[in-house]
Formats: structure tokens, sequence, C-alpha cells
């Protein structure tokens, strides 16, 4: 019996690779950029499996191009690429990796505070560039943390896992926003759950880690910068689209907020010459919050498990759209 045809559209950790390899014949994409939609469609039309980034668009088109397509396995926690409803109606089962990535975030998401409040990229940059002439009373002050109020927008487990570090790190009273309340979270942290506006008016610093959907695209612009204390700090490492750039821009470049520490734009990479790149008090991270060995090796773990489940028509471990198998179709 034939091995099932699986196409991988980026070179993933060995890890993924070689327990997709034993089971599937596998084709995988080299490059450091992704493939091209022609190339995409043209690579999965025969395919039972498909391993896709982010990068990646995952349209009805493409799913109709491939008729044998069993199951996409999206290397992401976030699936936003995939339209999930297009795989739903052909009865093919979308994977995610969530969980695994969410220490590593948190770390990087507490790294950009630290370092846009405390103007570490600007210093250094000063300091290499022959700007730093000696021990300076009054020279590159930054923001205080202990005992300042961090703002969380969407507690889930990133935006949780957060908060401890900085309330019990820095003794920061925290305040957050979220779906739904989490008192076991109110206890934990002495955390309160707010309003957006009070959040904004309240934080010394905003940290985002919302999902990206209707709701929440484009919700930082200009007005909400506006709300933010003149010494605030914003962080985001959750989705680009959830900021207008071009306001964010204008806000660090105005004083309206003091700082800003982002790992993830819209698009990316950004243009050599945008603004933020210019702005000495926003530090850009090129999508790293999850790119340590551990996080990318369970990632790539996590993801062969649902590709390999979906060719084999198990269920998913993990699957964003599991009604598919109420329907009794792949289960």
């Amino acid at each position: 019996m034939p091995k099932p045809k699986v196409f991988v559209t980026r070179l993933i950790p060995d890890v993924g690779l070689e327990l997709i390899r034993a089971d599937c014949d596998i084709d995988v994409w080299p490059e450091r950029l992704p493939p091209s939609p022609e190339i995409l469609r043209e690579r999965v039309h025969n395919c039972d499996g498909l391993v896709s980034l982010l990068t990646d668009k995952i349209d009805a088109a493409l799913l109709t191009a491939a008729p044998r397509l069993r199951v996409v396995s999206n290397f992401a926690v976030g699936f936003n690429n995939v339209d999930v409803a297009a795989a739903t109606e052909r009865n093919i089962p979308v994977g995610n990796t969530p969980g695994v990535l969410t220490e590593a975030t948190a770390d990087i998401a507490v790294t950009l505070l630290l370092a846009a409040a405390r103007r570490l990229c600007e210093s250094s940059t000063d300091a290499k560039e022959g700007r730093w002439l000696t021990w300076e009373p009054r020279g590159w002050l930054g923001a205080d943390l202990v005992g300042r109020t961090i703002g969380i927008v969407g507690m889930g487990r990133i935006g949780h896992a957060v908060a401890k570090r900085l309330h019990f790190g820095w003794g920061m009273k925290v305040l957050y926003t979220a779906r739904n309340l989490k008192p076991e979270i109110d206890m934990e942290l002495n955390a309160q759950s707010v309003s957006f506006e009070t959040l904004l008016a309240e934080s010394d610093f905003v940290s985002v880690h919302a999902d990206l959907n209707a709701t929440t695209n484009g919700m930082f612009g200009s007005r909400q910068f506006a709300q933010m204390k003149p010494t605030a700090v914003f962080v985001n490492t959750a989705r680009g689209p959830h900021v207008d750039q071009v306001a964010l821009a204008q806000a660090l470049r105005t004083g309206t907020i003091f700082a800003a520490g982002i790992d993830v734009t819209d698009p990316e990479p950004l243009p050599a010459d945008h603004e933020l790149y210019q702005l000495p008090n926003c530090v850009i991270a090129p999508h790293i919050a999850s790119a340590t060995p551990d996080t990318r090796n369970a990632m790539a773990t996590l993801c062969a498990a649902n590709l390999l489940a979906g060719v084999r028509g198990e269920r998913l471990p993990h699957c964003v759209n599991p009604t598919v198998y109420s329907s009794g179709s792949s289960d």
C-alpha cells in the first residue's frame, strides 16, 4: 500500500520531519521564503496531508485544487492563514500547536518590555556608534518597573504567564481584559478584570495577548494610544494586525507613549524603510517568541502528530474545527 503523500511548506525541526517521513512520502520546500501560491497549489495537488505555516495562505481555492487532502497541520498556535470554514465544508480537519509556546512567548514579552522600558537597544546602539562619552547622570533614563501596573489584553495562557512573571518578579499590580472572568487568576495574582478603556488609562505597561478576530483586528489605533499614559510602554507578541502601525509610529514619535516592544508586525517583515525602524524608542524583534530549541521541537512534534492522525483518518490531538468529527466524516 503506498504511503500518504505530504507537502511541508518549510524546513521545520528534524524531530517533526522524521516522524512524518517514517510513515509518509514527504516533499519539503527547502527555501527560507515560502512557496508562491502557484507553487503551493502545484505541490499540494496530489497530497493527502499539508504542513503549513502562518505565511501560507490556505484558502478555498487551494483546498479545491487538492481533492485528496485529508488534513492541514499548521505549525503555529494561530490559524488565521487557513480558511477554516472552507476546510470544514470539505471535511478537512485543521490542526495547530497550542500550549507548547506559552513559556517562551511569555519570556519574550517580558524581554521586550524590559528592553523598551530601559532603552536597552537605543543605549547599546549609542555605545557602539561612539555616542557614549562618559557616565551621564541624566543619560538614557528609562522607566521603573517595581510596583507599577501591568495591563494584560487577553488573559489566556500566555497573558497569565506574563502576568505571573511581572507580579511575582516586580510586584506589579495586574489589570486585564478577557472574554470570561478569571476568579482563580484574580486570587492568585490579586488581579482585576477591567474594561479595555480602564486598562489603557491606568496601566504603566500594556501587553497584548489577544486572539486575532474581527473584534481585535486593529484594536490599537490613535484613539487607544491617546488613552494611555505618556510614560506607558506598549508590548505586542500576539499578532501584527492588532495594531495600526502608522498610529503606533506617530504615538512614539510625538511622545504620546514612552516606548514599544513588538515581536509581530503587519506585514512580516516590515519594509526596510518603515518609520518604526527609525524610532529609537521602538524595539522590533523578527517574530522570535517561540525561537528556542525545546519550544520549536515541541511544536514540530505536535504538528507531526496532527498531520499523521489526519492522514490515518484519526482524530487530531489538537483540532481547531472539531465539527468535522461530529459530522461523522473524519472519525
